[in-house]
């Protein structure tokens, strides 16, 4: 549920590339920091984020480990449902073979 919202993929695409605040991660968008604020409560409830506090900057960092835990469940997940629509490519082929051509 925290990567269905494309605000929030932006936010982790972003923090991929380093660490930032609230207001360099709300600068692309057109929504308020209140708003993107909440985006990374989300984050860090999910375990994907984490903030730290360097004096009066709070940056929000990428947690790799639990994206790296929740890629490879996405990729188990993939793999599974493409196995499935081979299953289903294969029936659909062997179910027209059998169909009469006009």
């Amino acid at each position: 549920m925290a990567l269905a919202d494309p605000a929030r993929r932006r936010i982790v695409a972003r923090l991929s590339r380093g660490s930032a605040t609230v207001n360099e991660l709300a600068e692309p968008f057109e929504i308020s920091k209140q708003a993107i604020s909440k985006h990374i409560q989300v984050l860090e409830h999910a375990g994907l984020v984490t903030r730290t506090r360097d004096a009066q900057r709070r940056p929000v960092h990428l947690n790799p480990a639990r994206l790296e835990a929740l890629t490879a469940w996405i990729d188990r997940y993939r793999l599974v449902r493409e196995a499935q629509f081979r299953t289903l490519d294969a029936v659909l082929e062997n179910s027209t073979k059998h169909i009469p051509k006009e």
